[in-house]
């Protein structure tokens, strides 16, 4: 007799944590890399239309007005590369406790910055993906969704670390 369903809600909510959100942050990465300049493809792609992106994310990080312009350099030359190597690894699934606890982290903080800046009526870019999109209340539901979303995988996927796997053969006394 089996310990446990081969499916049930938490393993349900997992695997729509793992590929909504993997495929939010790799399309996330890619966007802020990639796509405002699209136009430019594929002469200068790699070199003037990335650092191009770059330099403009880096405007938009820094109009949040919480860290230094520095610091928003440096998050905007790692967070798209960090975002698309969490969001790989997250659809992959290999040691999801540990990447889906990184993605939590992350989410938790970006809809706390973004938040903020809602509250304080920042009339800003919310530097989300690639493309211009204006920090609405809109934004902050999303982002308090996808919070909410990688909170839940994280939780179960500790609380299915702990159970048996489904498959394995029942122990015989």
């Amino acid at each position: 007799m089996m310990e446990s369903s081969p499916l049930n809600l938490r393993r349900a909510i997992i695997w729509i944590g793992r590929l909504v959100l993997g495929g939010i942050f790799v399309y996330a990465g890619f966007s802020k890399l990639l796509m405002p300049n699209t136009h430019l493809w594929p002469m200068f792609v790699l070199k003037f239309s990335i650092s191009t992106n770059i330099s403009s994310f880096a405007q938009q990080v820094e109009s949040y007005k919480l860290i230094s312009p520095e610091a928003s350099q440096f998050v905007a030359h790692t967070l798209p590369f960090v975002e698309i190597v969490l969001g790989l690894l997250l659809l992959i699934g290999w040691r999801l406790r540990i990447w889906a606890t990184a993605i939590t982290v992350i989410m938790v903080g970006f809809l706390a910055v973004v938040t903020r800046a809602y509250l304080l009526h920042m009339d800003i870019n919310c530097g989300c993906f690639g493309t211009p999109e204006k920090l609405t209340g809109m934004t902050v539901v999303r982002d308090g969704a996808f919070a909410a979303l990688a909170l839940l995988m994280t939780v179960f996927a500790f609380l299915e670390a702990r159970q048996p796997h489904p498959w394995s053969a029942p122990e015989k006394a």
